[in-house]
């Protein structure tokens, strides 16, 4: 049954995906960065309600309070990264604007690459870590002063379940640079749609999103050790049968 229903799944975005881009794309010329952001993002909330209506996996967001307590404020988030899956549903379901760090070959993907390319996101080459650094800086700046809120994920790629990768300083050196909060969330997206799986599985995503933590008088790394410490400390609350 589940694979039945990771084929509906791929076949879904195989068809649907072109057709959305192409209609972005025509549409973008029309309308604002923010409606833009919204249009497109319309994709992300159909993908995720067809997720949980055909395979059944469903989410559960907690300490959602902790991003509206600090709504108008700069914000670089720090997020777990184990799936596509969070990927998508961060943009249908976090409250504000973001701007995704990601590498720039995600551009070039077909349909989906091109419809990214006509958002205001950061896009780095990983091969050249000190262009990539400053890249982010600067673009990172100028999002933060545009009101947008920037998403990264510190261990640089998706990770299994119960695994942990050193996380790369960058977001956290961005928000001490910047003075901006840092909200760190983990999820456990891994136990639904594990990286590189093509099979979905059924099951509930568990979103924890953590207190906003001051950069201000800290360095880039003692927010990373902080932001960490915090992030693979729940994991092991949300999903402890992977850490045993």
């Amino acid at each position: 049954m589940e694979f039945l229903r990771s084929i509906l799944f791929a076949i879904f975005l195989v068809i649907f995906t072109p057709i959305w881009s192409v209609l972005c794309m025509l549409a973008f010329p029309f309308l604002s960065p923010e409606n833009r952001y919204s249009f497109i993002g319309l994709w992300n909330k159909i993908v995720i309600w067809l997720l949980w209506h055909l395979c059944g996996i469903h989410y559960e967001i907690r300490g959602m309070e902790n991003m509206y307590a600090v709504i108008n404020q700069p914000v670089v988030i720090l997020s777990k990264h184990q799936s596509a899956y969070e990927t998508i549903a961060y943009i249908a379901l976090l409250p504000k604007q973001l701007c995704f760090v990601f590498k720039r070959e995600l551009l070039w993907i077909p349909f989906f690459g091109w419809a990214l390319a006509l958002l205001k996101m950061i896009h780095i080459n990983r091969a050249n870590k000190q262009t990539a650094a400053l890249s982010v800086a600067s673009q990172g700046r100028e999002r933060l002063s545009e009101g947008k809120w920037i998403l990264l994920f510190p261990e640089g790629t998706r990770t299994p379940r119960g695994s942990t990768t050193p996380y790369r300083k960058g977001g956290a050196r961005l928000a001490s640079a910047t003075g901006a909060l840092v909200i760190p969330i983990a999820h456990n997206a891994g136990i639904c749609w594990p990286k590189n799986s093509f099979l979905k599985k059924p099951g509930t995503v568990i979103f924890s999103i953590g207190s906003a933590i001051p950069s201000e008088g800290k360095s880039g790394e003692e927010l990373q050790r902080e932001v960490e410490t915090w992030i693979e400390t729940e994991m092991r609350q949300i999903d402890p049968s992977a850490y045993r």
